[in-house]
């Protein structure tokens, strides 16, 4: 019998209340309800279900589900090496709760782009990349109020540039401590997507993308001054030395360490005689 595999944790992302991926083969779900909205996507096989009584399914590369809290489910697989999913469980006021009738009728969408965005949201949900989680999914909330609301207008965003600018200076001012896109928004009286697309829209990358940037600059000076990586990383606002070490060798190709140790200059391969 194959092993049923399953890992849960609590991300310290707003608008998340878990995250749970799981490899089912013989093990079916009873009829339940969750609290919150279940955003699923399947990474292999296929997974049917009934939702409100309704026989649905979920399956394939591009496929996303969104079943809508307290309307009882079940689930089970629909193939015989069962299945592989990545469950996102989302607070019940991410989504309007007049769409939970349009999820019951609809759970489900082909849409590549939301799909990508979901599997973006997944590998954000780490220790210290919490703005880039609830960037992705500011996003991918507005996505799918366009799926469930045929009235939804997704208007252009008022002054992007002004709301950019304030974001910005939010970061700045708080680079180390960091700050949710909750509370800049009620600081700028804006809507979260829409401050994530106004920044990106004026300044050509994401918010937690320039959060990142502006933190290793912080992490360079302070490891040429003879900090040691560890507290570097504290200081400079990243979760632990492990997140530090990640983001800096993708963005400099080396280590905090060995580019503290060269004086700052990345280690380069001798040229070729």
């Amino acid at each position: 019998m194959t092993a049923e595999l399953v890992t849960a944790w609590r991300p310290t992302v707003p608008g998340v209340t878990e995250v749970f991926h799981a490899h089912f083969v013989d093990h079916a779900y009873p009829l339940h309800v969750h609290d919150a909205w279940t955003l699923l996507i399947v990474d292999d096989g296929a997974i049917r279900f009934d939702l409100d009584r309704h026989p649905r399914g979920a399956a394939g590369a591009t496929y996303v589900s969104i079943l809508p809290p307290n309307v009882p489910h079940d689930g089970r697989a629909a193939t015989d090496h069962g299945f592989r999913k990545r469950v996102v469980y989302l607070e019940p006021d991410v989504l309007d709760p007049h769409l939970a009738g349009a999820a019951v009728d609809h759970p489900g969408f082909d849409d590549p782009l939301l799909r990508r965005r979901i599997h973006q949201l997944h590998e954000a949900l780490r220790p210290g990349d919490d703005l880039e989680a609830e960037s992705r999914l500011a996003l991918i909330r507005g996505r799918l109020q366009a799926h469930l609301d045929r009235h939804f207008s997704d208007l252009a965003v008022p002054l992007p540039r002004r709301l950019a600018e304030g974001l910005r200076d939010l970061l700045d001012a708080r680079t180390a401590e960091g700050i949710t896109l909750r509370e800049a928004g009620s600081l700028l009286d804006s809507h979260p997507g829409h401050l994530v697309r106004a920044f990106t829209a004026t300044f050509g990358l994401p918010p937690h993308q320039y959060l990142v940037s502006r933190r290793i600059e912080h992490a360079r000076h302070l490891l040429l001054s003879g900090v040691r990586p560890a507290e570097a990383a504290a200081l400079a606002g990243f979760h632990d030395q492990a997140h530090l070490h990640r983001h800096f060798k993708r963005h400099l190709g080396v280590t905090p360490g060995a580019y503290a140790a060269q004086g700052g200059v990345p280690i380069t391969a001798p040229s070729a005689p």
